[in-house]
């Protein structure tokens, strides 16, 4: 459902969960966002919001706020604790193992002395494309730590970086699939969230559609609709 210009998954009396769009920063002290997405959430609610998490302003997905200041210290500390299961949708270059671990440091902020990390992943798909046909993979990762571009930082380690990331992938790469098949984004979503409900007790999972620019690229590489609306969990 939609409440004004924000995607509402999931709303509790303790916590809403919303679609991102990629572009989009999550706090104004991030970056030099005029619109972003705590004040889009406030206004969609009508109340104050707590961010919960982040996500990096060129990812899109679900992203949880808490809706009162009782609810943000634990749903806070949740996430720092990894007692939330996080899921993301990445396309990497080149053919992944099928499944794996990546236990790799990075900094915790930026130019921030490097901190453990932990990344587990699947393969779900490999397609073919790019200026040399190569292999790519779409794989789901399951992030077990929140560092700071801990996702692509992982998968650039494997030498595997995502396309559309203009920090750590390859601009040859990243402007094949802009020309080719309409990608002008990182192609990094958070597919879902699985957390325990401070208000209710319940366990909730969450999901969050691709949205068209992202799911639309993928099905013109020869991604299935079907894979991608998967359950992650």
């Amino acid at each position: 459902m939609y409440t004004g210009a924000v995607e509402v998954l999931y709303q509790s009396p303790a916590v809403v969960v919303v679609n991102k769009p990629a572009g989009v920063s999550v706090h104004r002290g991030w970056s030099e966002e005029r619109y972003p997405m705590l004040q889009r959430v406030r206004d969609a609610m009508g109340t104050r919001v707590y961010a919960a998490h982040r996500l990096d302003r060129a990812t899109s997905g679900a992203l949880a706020f808490a809706l009162a200041p009782e609810f943000a210290a634990p749903m806070a500390l949740a996430f720092r604790e990894g007692a939330v299961d996080k899921r993301y949708l990445a396309l990497v270059r080149g053919t992944t193992p099928e499944a794996g671990d990546i236990d790799h440091p990075v900094p915790k902020t930026r130019g921030g002395l490097r901190v453990p990390a932990q990344t587990g992943f699947r393969r779900w798909a490999v397609v073919i494309g790019g200026p040399s046909e190569r292999s790519y993979s779409l794989v789901l990762a399951h992030p077990r730590t929140g560092r700071l571009h801990q996702i692509r930082r992982h998968f650039k380690h494997l030498s595997h970086p995502l396309v559309g990331d203009v920090r750590y992938g390859k601009g040859d790469i990243n402007r094949w699939f802009r020309d080719a098949v309409g990608l002008h984004r990182l192609a990094l979503h958070a597919r879902g969230l699985a957390f325990v409900d401070p208000a209710t007790g319940a366990r909730v999972e969450v999901l969050a559609p691709l949205p068209p620019d992202l799911a639309g690229p993928l099905e013109a590489l020869g991604v299935s609709p079907e894979l991608l609306t998967r359950t992650p969990f």
